[in-house]
Order: structure tokens, then sequence, then C-alpha cells
């Protein structure tokens, strides 16, 4: 099976000019706020747009042009900082700046608040980021963290106890460690019993694989990690048999569930709940707009630009004194009716 992260691009990756589809929130992903009137003042100075913060990445489009949008996952971003920017529409104003790395390539991007006064856009993103940086627990493969107390694991604030499995040999030094297996919702954990700081914790998100393998130890439960994490190779041994395929297919079941609505552990919530994603981002259909030629129109633009252009004066004997010389195809009568 491939794992959750191998998929997992948004928050991981700074993308331009993306998809609708791409556009849309994946199965975990959940829109926490949207900011209109934000202004790419970098990239698209002068351009009015739309800002949307999920808890994976925040995505800036533009409202004239929807195609027009930018991507930026958190796990990017390398640091975020408010100073003055020079913007089309605002002129000098206080605006986020947000430096990034994907790639190997670094990207800096620069948004303003087209509606003064509103701290709306500097509040909601610092602190979303902030909430994805502290939460890290829920998506990062972790050795020797402070994940046991009181020989009770740490529970994270959305995080379940669906079992504990106790004689659980971690098979990764010669002679092999005897501890205890936490399996959560959220991911697996491993501690040592002589010593709880010997740990490692495997969110699900993290797990490309899952089954029994023959090893120098006999049958053992063997997790493999994803690609982003370097492939890791993790045995445990569970005695016996019965009790191992049970934990096999207990860990399974759990990671089957999590894939289809991952838990990303961010939390944020806004006083107002803004509309779902698909609700906010519109596909852009071509102009269907027939101009009719109308010929008051044409009149009070000719009369307007004549102001423009001194052409010689005539006397009008409609009127009784002199005037300038009206175009071909413009009389006296049709200027009055535009006036009127």
């Amino acid at each position: 099976m491939a794992s959750v992260l191998d998929a997992l691009w948004e928050d991981r990756d700074v993308r331009f000019d993306i998809t609708q589809q791409q556009m849309k929130t994946r199965p975990g992903e959940a829109l926490i706020d949207c900011l209109d009137s934000i202004e790419d003042t970098k990239g698209n100075n002068g351009d009015r747009g739309r800002l949307l913060v999920t808890n994976l990445r925040i995505i800036w489009h533009s409202l004239a042009l929807p195609r027009v949008n930018l991507s930026v996952g958190y796990n990017c971003i390398i640091n975020i900082t408010t100073r003055t920017a020079n913007s089309k529409l605002r002129g000098q104003t206080e605006a986020l700046y947000i430096l990034t790395k994907s790639n190997n390539t670094r990207f800096e991007f620069i948004f303003t608040n087209v509606v003064p006064g509103s701290p709306r856009l500097f509040t909601s993103v610092i602190a979303v980021h902030r909430a994805y940086e502290t939460s890290k627990m829920y998506r990062d493969l972790k050795l020797r963290g402070a994940l046991i107390q009181n020989k009770q694991l740490r529970l994270l604030p959305q995080e379940q106890v669906y079992d504990k499995i106790n004689g659980v040999w971690n098979l990764s030094s010669d002679q092999g460690n005897l501890g205890t297996f936490f399996i959560t919702n959220v991911r697996i954990v491993w501690h040592a019993n002589m010593n709880e700081s010997f740990n490692v914790s495997i969110p699900y998100l993290q797990i490309r694989s899952i089954r029994i393998r023959d090893s120098k130890f006999g049958l053992a439960l063997v997790i493999e990690s994803s690609q982003q994490t370097g492939g890791y190779v993790l045995g445990f041994k569970i005695d016996p048999m019965d009790k191992l395929q049970d934990a096999v297919k207990e860990i399974n079941s759990l990671h089957k569930v999590y894939s289809a609505n991952p838990i990303f552990g961010v939390e944020y919530e806004m006083e107002e709940k803004p509309q779902p994603l698909e609700e906010l981002t519109v596909e852009q259909l071509p102009d269907d707009v027939e101009i009719e030629p109308d010929e008051h129109t044409d009149a009070f633009t000719v009369s307007f630009t004549s102001y423009q252009h001194d052409r010689e004066p005539v006397f009008s004997e409609e009127l009784g004194l002199a005037i300038e010389k009206l175009k071909d195809g413009f009389t006296l009568q049709g200027l009055w009716e535009v006036m009127g």
C-alpha cells in the first residue's frame, strides 16, 4: 500500500496556477478562514483576490481570473513576518511576508489586505501556521520523544487508545528490547519497559505497509514508513502467533479508517465559520456579452471628448451664436437629447 504521506502534497509543496480540482480540500483538510480583498502584492500587484486558509496550506486566487492562483503548504514556510509594502491598491501599507522553501527553491510571498483596519490577514495565517507547527506528533515519525508518563501514553488532543499490548519485542538490536505497544486512532507507539525514553511514535500518515515477515527471531510484525521519511523498516515480535495476527489485523483496519479521513491535528477555529471551499472557488466562464450600438452614448462620448480637442468656431443660425464645429454625422438636436 502507499502511505497517505506519499500522496499528500498540500502541506509540503508550493504550486502555482493549480487546477480547480487541486484547489478543492482533500480528505482531512478543512477550511478555517476565508479573506476577500487580499492582494498578492509581489506576484500580482494591483489584482484583488481571495485568500483561503486551511489546516494544511494557504490558497490565493485572483477574483477576476481564478486560474491565476497559488498554493503554499505550511511545511514549506521558513518564516512569517509583517512589514511595510507598496501596494497598487493601498499604497504604503502593512503586509504579510511569507518566506518559503520548496524543492530547494526559495519563494517569497507578500499579501496585503485591501480593506484598511482589518488584522485578520495576520492573525489567521500566523495562528494557523503555529497550530500546524505545534502538532507535528500527528504527522512525523518520532524517536526517543517525551511520549510516556507513569507507564501511560501521553495522549494528543484528538487521540484515543484502542489497544495496549504488553510483551512486544523491538527487533532493532541484536538481542531485542522488551516493551509495550499502544495502538491509537492516529499512530502506533512502542516503548521499552526498562527505559521509557527508548521509544518510537509512528503516525498512520507515515506508514507505507504493515505485514508479517520472517526474521531471525521468527515471524514478526514489520512496519515500513513512507519514502518521504527515508523508508524505515521497523520490526516487532509478538507472541503467540494468534496475538500477532490480531495486532496486524487491528492496525491495518485502523490505518484504513485513518487513510479515508486523516487527522492532521491542526486545531484552530474562527468565531464565524467560512463557507465550504467548493462554494468559494468558482469556475471561470467565458464572457457572454453582446454590446449593442447606442447613438446616444456615441453622441455623449463625442460631446465629452470635444472639450479635450478644440475645433474652429462657426456661427450657428439655430442658436444665434458661435459654437465649435460639430463632427460629421452629429447634430445639435442629437446633443440636446443626450443632455435631456
